[in-house]
């Protein structure tokens, strides 16, 4: 028998036990959290059957299942239940959510006339169609044949009328409003320094601008009239009619009637417009092409910024810096840096990116912008640059540390060797130390990656909105607009679990929005894994 002192006793085998225990733990709850999100946010496009469900008290109600609980109170050996219906119709019913007591459910039907109904405005609809008025003023009673055609041709007719009114008003007109803005700068401008000829200029070219926007107006006036003529006359659950304007119906489907084939069709429909669409309603429906993105241009900006400064002043503290008591204290401040809380990095960047750096960019280079627009700041303001910035000094003691230890990695003897063969100590650097720590350094970089696209706090300060009017790039020059403020996915969430007004309808959208987050992070570090792997293939020789 083994006594404590027998050598052939197996020491701190109980530690490796509490170890693998700790691993499978953690495993399990990273498993468990990424299984969550996925099953929450991949179901959300998906379009179930919609039951009409008659109650106790005569009343029914027409609505897609949203959820199923426990009612809060009622006995553990006996749980009662309680259902929560989507039934949309906020105009209506002042909420598109309504829970009701499970034993209240008489019966529960699925009729086949029931129709879905996503608008602009006031969320879903689930109706009882009764007629259709086509645009010519004909209409069309549900029980003709040809009533879903003409009323599926007459939905994509008023899409098209949507979508040429965004681009009129969205696009061409707001051309004309930053033209006009820069006209009124530059006739304040020439007001003020009394020169008669660029003023008349100026004059003529603002009432050449007001002309080009009365007739805009007026093209979106005329398009509007036009496709405002087909409406939808349906009932709801309670009888009440319901009128629908086909323009503010992005998309209308039969759920009871969809076989499987159907239902993936309108799932990806659904999906695609949740990936290139913008928001609507808050932010709770809609497309977040917008925050996708503002999130892979900062992120991408942020590594472009952190990999040169992380990558120099790892080489400094490595290969030049004297050892002794200052290098130390130095590398603990880089160490002590990566724990400082984000939001401290966002104050920092606020008060000295934006309203330091970014107010003496307005004095020296837009001293007009500032005294002939009503002082407002072009780079003194939260924007796309100040985020990638603030970012990229909160990631950069990732990159020093793991930019270092790829350098320590290198074998000495490739060191000696270039400095036998004449090389100088910069050339031993650049041609031989950072293309093999290249592996080493790219997975500072992932990590830098990985937690910047994440980040929320820093980025409301510096730049970060609810909803940007425009994207950061686009057709007028420079093209990219390092100076807008930008939306986030990460930010995204917040507002929808935090801020948003309807907290049922926004909840679908949290999980689907971070799953999103999630897939975008992990393509970037798939992308970055792949450029380390084809760099560490070259330099076999070298531990990493």
């Amino acid at each position: 028998m083994a006594t404590p002192s027998d050598s052939s006793t197996p020491r701190g085998e109980a530690w490796v036990w509490f170890s693998g225990l700790g691993l499978i733990v953690g495993l399990g709850m990273v498993i468990g959290l990424l299984s969550l999100v996925f099953l929450n946010g991949a179901t959300v496009f998906w379009a179930p059957p919609v039951p009409m469900a008659e109650l106790d008290d005569g009343r029914a109600l027409i609505g897609q299942l949203a959820q199923r609980r426990i009612r809060a109170g009622s006995p553990v050996d006996q749980p009662k239940y309680e259902r929560q219906y989507q039934v949309g119709l906020r105009e209506l019913n002042g909420n598109s959510y309504l829970w009701v007591d499970e034993a209240r459910i008489k019966a529960e039907t699925f009729p086949a006339d029931i129709l879905g109904l996503e608008r602009v405005e006031n969320g879903p609809a689930f109706v009882r169609p009764q007629s259709l008025r086509r645009s010519d003023g004909q209409v069309v009673a549900i029980a003709e044949p040809a009533f879903e055609a003409a009323f599926q041709a007459e939905v994509a007719a008023a899409s098209a009328v949507r979508e040429k009114l965004v681009e009129i008003t969205r696009h061409r007109i707001g051309e004309v409003n930053a033209a006009m803005d820069r006209a009124r700068v530059a006739l304040r401008r020439a007001e003020d320094l009394k020169l008669a000829d660029e003023i008349a200029a100026r004059k003529a070219e603002i009432a050449v601008l007001d002309e080009r926007y009365a007739v805009l107006q007026a093209e979106a006036a005329k398009v509007t009239a036009g496709g405002a003529v087909a409406s939808l006359v349906a009932r709801d659950a309670a009888g009440r009619e319901v009128v629908v304007p086909l323009t503010q119906v992005i998309r209308a489907w039969f759920p009871n009637r969809l076989d499987t084939w159907g239902r993936v069709q309108l799932y990806a429909s659904r999906l695609g417009e949740f990936i290139f669409d913008e928001p609507r309603e808050a932010n709770t429906e809609g497309g977040l092409m917008p925050a996708i993105f503002g999130t892979l241009v900062m992120t991408v900006f942020m590594s472009l910024l952190v990999t040169p400064f992380g990558v120099i002043t790892a080489i400094y503290l490595r290969e030049y810096a004297q050892q002794g008591p200052l290098l130390r204290i130095v590398r603990i401040s880089v160490n002590n840096l990566a724990g400082v809380p984000s939001i401290v990095f966002g104050v920092f960047g606020l008060g000295f990116f934006v309203y330091v750096l970014g107010g003496s960019i307005d004095q020296l280079f837009f001293a007009d912008q500032l005294k002939y627009n009503n002082n407002t700041p072009v780079f003194g303001t939260g924007g796309l640059l100040w985020c990638s910035l603030t970012l990229a000094l909160m990631t950069l003691p990732v990159v020093i540390v793991a930019t270092e230890e790829a350098l320590a990695a290198v074998p000495r003897g490739m060191r000696e060797a270039s400095l036998a063969t004449g090389a100088s100590k910069w050339q031993t650097i650049r041609d031989i130390l950072l293309p093999a720590s290249a592996p080493g350094i790219l997975t500072g970089v992932i990590l830098a990656m990985a937690r910047g696209a994440g980040e929320v706090a820093p980025l409301m300060l510096v730049g970060v909105v609810k909803l940007a009017p425009s994207l950061p790039f686009d057709g007028s020059a420079p093209f990219l607009h390092m100076d807008r403020k930008f939306m986030h996915l990460g930010f995204h969430v917040y507002d929808l679990g935090f801020q948003s007004p309807d907290s049922d309808a926004a909840r679908p959208m949290v999980f689907a929005t971070t799953l999103l987050l999630i897939v975008l992070v992990v393509c970037l570090n798939i992308g970055a894994i792949w450029i380390r792997n084809r760099l560490r293939a070259r330099f076999k020789g070298a531990s990493f």
